[in-house]
């Protein structure tokens, strides 16, 4: 098995193997039509182990961000990171985050904040689209995650100005999410409301209420037609 076959092949392990565990929360998602399986498996926790990340699990992380597609392949993104074991640079890391997030966020062994070239590299006007592609380079660093064992929760909730401050970002970048990643830990370490939100269902809006054909607000024949199957599927 090649090295690309041994990370694809981490997606096969069985749940209980990966995610599943005493107190550990899998919440797979109930879905309308089917999808692949590291997609059903991601979400955004609040418990996570303590446990330390390994070295190469977030070399592969960033390597699976490194090859996001983006507009002209000018890469508009940069992560800051930090881990428990840096004890100075994750409580400076952790200092920007809002107290709410502070609470569950300092349990988690790695601590990332992701950023965005806000002009093209290539001649210096504006790219509108950098924030489309730090998400998408985010979202390939997730599903590795996910294929991983490993847990992300993604935060709008951090102060932009003292990220600015703390880490001398430079003028052209813009700070864009917090993200605390780990290994999935156990609910009851959470304190309330945050438990009951860490074990609530999933949900998601339907697919008729933002995929179109024609005009806004005309639901895709394609998306209709699905529904109407399913429900007489399920009645």
């Amino acid at each position: 098995m090649g090295h690309e076959d041994a990370y694809l092949g981490m997606a096969a392990v069985p749940l209980d193997d990966l995610m599943c565990g005493e107190g550990i929360v899998e919440k797979l998602a109930n879905t309308s039509c089917p999808i692949h399986d590291l997609l059903r498996r991601r979400w955004s926790p609040r418990a996570f182990a303590n446990r330390p990340v390994e070295p190469e699990k977030l070399c592969s992380l960033l390597e699976a961000a490194r090859w996001a597609p983006s507009s002209y392949n000018e890469q508009p993104w940069a992560y800051l990171l930090a881990t428990r074991e840096q004890p100075v640079e994750f409580a400076r890391l952790l200092s920007v985050l809002v107290e709410g997030n502070v609470v569950w966020a300092q349990h988690a062994p790695v601590l990332m904040l992701s950023l965005a070239r806000l002009n093209f590299e290539r001649n210096g006007k504006p790219n509108r689209h950098a924030f489309h592609d730090v998400g998408l380079a985010s979202e390939n660093l997730i599903i590795q995650a996910t294929a991983m064992g490993l847990a992300a929760h993604q935060m709008a909730g951090f102060h932009v100005d003292k990220a600015r401050e703390v880490f001398n970002i430079p003028e052209g970048w813009e700070p864009t999410a917090a993200i605390a990643l780990g290994y999935g830990g156990e609910a009851e370490s959470l304190p309330e409301p945050l438990r009951s939100r860490e074990l609530a269902p999933r949900t998601r809006k339907p697919l008729e209420q933002f995929v179109f054909t024609g005009r806004w607000g005309q639901v895709a024949p394609l998306v209709a037609h699905a529904q109407a199957a399913n429900h007489q599927t399920t009645s």
